[in-house]
């Protein structure tokens, strides 16, 4: 009877254990005079290739979006350049090597770098994209961003930050 017990804890447990290695960013189109309204959720889950990034999103503009995990959980706009811009908040994009490098979500560059987001003709956003060098728990307390342009991990990592939601 006993050899069975580690099993049946495991079993009822599991639920309790998957949430531990989930989290969720409600997305927000966002400019210059703050967070505005809702576009969706993206839901993060750690799997064995690192974390997968769910997006149920719309009302974006379609095409290719850099998108990127940043170091702090804001997305309000701030200063730069003596100009006001969108989501500023969030900060840089999370760098826990300070490695100063932009390579893309397999480079050893920035850990926030993540693949770009695409969205449908319709607005929508929903194919899921993986990020290796993650886990969960480099997410919560951060924020991710969308931006209005695709990123080419080099000297454009996608223009303007047009959407953001701070992880939870």
């Amino acid at each position: 009877m006993y050899r069975y017990l580690p099993a049946l804890l495991t079993l009822l447990l599991w639920p309790f254990l998957s949430l531990a290695n989930e989290a969720t960013a409600e997305i927000h189109a966002i400019d210059e005079k703050g967070v505005g309204s809702s576009l969706g959720t993206i839901i993060i889950s750690e799997i064995p290739e690192g974390v997968r990034l769910s997006p149920e999103l719309h009302g974006l503009p379609p095409g290719q979006h850099g998108f990127h995990l940043h170091e702090n959980a804001s997305c309000e706009p701030g200063e730069k350049d003596g100009k006001v811009q969108a989501g500023l908040g969030a900060g840089s994009h999370y760098d826990p090597d300070k490695t100063d490098k932009h390579l893309g979500p397999n480079g050893q560059g920035h850990k926030g770098d993540l693949p770009v987001l695409s969205v449908s003709s319709e607005g929508l956003a929903s194919a899921a994209v993986t990020s290796s060098r993650l886990r969960t728990s480099d997410l919560k307390g951060r924020s991710l961003v969308i931006h209005a342009t695709q990123d080419n991990y080099g000297d454009q990592p996608g223009g303007a930050r047009i959407a953001c939601g701070i992880i939870k």
